[in-house]
């Protein structure tokens, strides 16, 4: 079962999102759609129409859906070749635009296939302690979707004690709670979009962020249960962060890369 339910329509460029709290990110009455579930679902629906796998994929996000909402999401293929095309996907609740995402999809015949990124030694997921984040125990939301452990760094209420990281990297494996959801491209997208979690790690205080760019890369998808996310917060400045996750198979084969920059909500 796929972690987010993208339904088609009569059009066969248009889709349609039905934003679930499960689907939300937030807190008290203003609750949101996860920015990584609109990337994910912008993926799904331009991998449908295409037919070609997402080699990278950029969401820039405008606004927020509501749970509850509807959130509309119309393909343009501008280009299509041999291999590779390129399109974009507009997501929009009524006449509200949410987000825009930018693709390319596809794949080449090419007998290279070599990785230079290394995954950081992590003991295996059962040796690690799941991430508890109270504010969300209570309530429906994406990170009760998602099955967290903590290898390295501070999260929910133990971010914000200490001091700065010196190196800015927090460690987590994840999975979906739904044994039947694939580790794909969508549930990547997903997966990548926790990067806001590392901020309050880095900082060394009760912070997060909201995404303003969401891109992921994927590199090679193959069988795993858990993927570690290893999450390098770059900087801090005027307000805004920056930074990138590696997202890796249990094999340490790299499965993807993502990348954000954010604006900073600091709670303490």
């Amino acid at each position: 079962m796929a972690l987010i339910d993208v339904r088609t329509t009569h059009n066969p460029h248009r889709f349609v999102l039905e934003v679930t709290p499960q689907l939300c990110a937030g807190g008290g009455k203003h609750l949101f759609m996860f920015g990584g579930v609109g990337l994910a679902a912008g993926i799904a629906a331009l991998q449908s129409v295409t037919g070609r796998p997402v080699v990278w994929a950029a969401a820039q996000y405008l606004s927020y859906a509501p749970p509850q909402s509807m959130l509309d999401l119309d393909v343009i293929v501008p280009v299509s070749g041999k291999h590779s095309t390129q399109a974009r996907v507009v997501g929009h609740v009524g006449e509200t635009e949410i987000l825009t995402v930018n693709a390319a999809l596809g794949a080449r015949p090419a007998d290279a296939s070599m990785q230079w990124a290394v995954m950081p030694d992590a003991p295996p997921p059962e040796d690690c302690p799941e991430m508890v984040r109270d504010h969300f125990r209570d309530r429906p939301g994406i990170h009760q979707q998602m099955e967290l452990r903590t290898v390295k760094g501070r999260f929910g209420a133990e971010r914000g004690k200490g001091e700065a990281s010196p190196d800015g990297q927090s460690l987590l494996w994840a999975r979906p709670r739904d044994p039947a959801c694939p580790i794909d491209a969508v549930t990547l997208a997903v997966i990548a979009d926790f990067l806001p979690s590392g901020i309050g790690n880095a900082m060394g205080r009760l912070a997060g962020g909201n995404s303003l760019d969401n891109t992921i890369r994927i590199v090679r998808l193959v069988p795993t249960a858990w993927v570690l996310c290893d999450i390098r917060i770059h900087a801090v400045h005027a307000g805004f962060a920056h930074g990138r996750m590696h997202l890796f198979a249990q094999d340490g084969t790299l499965l993807a890369t993502g990348s954000q920059s954010l604006i900073i909500r600091i709670h303490d």
